[in-house]
């Protein structure tokens, strides 16, 4: 993602197009993309024919982008689990592990970032196939692991708004959905995690499509992304006006669900409706 965003800025500056800078490295205004976007991978020329036609003359410069190219060509935390790791879900977490703010709305599942192991684990079951337990316990260490992300000093802000069915669907059972809600009471309080509830009373709302997720990164060249997963795959969104649309949903679900002072006390009657 850091590679991707220089070039990206440094096209910019040289008042290039995507495809006036694909042409010169033989490549398609859609490769542009999406090496500006960290969808594929790099090559050390086609980066070095970049930054000539960019005009990049300082040595160290040019120096410091290849070194970002190199890292970015090194294997993720998340290789090991290549053989359970759908591959359109690589770029999610990409994504994910580069960017500084996560604005999500769920409508069946708690986020997998906020999942606690035996939500997680029941999630997961409902996917693949319960009779190959090696390969759920491999995708719950895979989830497990990924959630160390908000516990980096450079953790991302989690922005979260949960519809109210979330909080009342009995994933794995009544036991493993009040674990999961009493963890929520706690993320509720960390000043990274913000949580807000679309409550049944609220009728109709702005983002009745469906889940999506935006994601936010620290570099200005860089556009919000918005995340839409379903069942075999996902899309990815940059463009300005499609960004925007949702970008607008969510502020609005924002306005339309009860407060974030609320929270607690929902989770809390929840958790009671729940039992002990």
């Amino acid at each position: 993602m850091q590679l991707g965003a220089r070039l990206r800025a440094l096209r910019h500056a040289a008042g290039l197009s995507r495809e006036e800078a694909g042409h010169p490295i033989r490549a398609s205004e859609s490769k542009i993309s999406r090496m500006e976007l960290g969808r594929v991978g790099f090559k050390e020329r086609d980066i070095t024919d970049l930054l000539t036609l960019y005009g990049v003359t300082d040595p160290q410069e040019h120096q410091r982008v290849l070194q970002f190219a190199r890292e970015a060509s090194a294997p993720s935390w998340w290789h090991s689990y290549g053989d359970v790791l759908d591959p359109w879900f690589q770029t999610y977490l990409d994504f994910e592990q580069a960017a500084t703010l996560i604005r999500t709305y769920e409508v069946q599942f708690i986020p997998g970032l906020l999942q606690t192991e035996a939500y997680a684990r029941a999630v997961i079951s409902l996917g693949y196939d319960k009779n190959v337990p090696d390969e759920i316990d491999r995708r719950l260490r895979l989830r497990m692991e990924r959630q160390q992300l908000l516990r980096r000093s450079d953790a991302p802000k989690m922005w979260v708004v949960l519809d109210e069915a979330v909080l009342h669907r009995p994933i794995g059972g009544t036991a493993v959905l009040r674990e999961q809600v009493e963890s929520l009471l706690d993320l509720a309080e960390s000043p990274g995690v913000q949580i807000q509830v679309m409550p049944f009373a609220s009728g109709g709302h702005a983002a009745s499509g469906g889940a999506f997720s935006v994601l936010r990164f620290p570099y200005q060249e860089l556009a919000d992304v918005v995340y839409i997963e379903y069942l075999t795959g996902s899309l990815y969104l940059d463009k300005p006006d499609e960004v925007d649309r949702y970008a607008a949903a969510l502020s609005r679900l924002f306005i339309e669900a009860a407060p974030l002072s609320e929270t607690s006390a929902i989770l809390n009657r929840v958790r009671k409706e729940l039992g002990s």
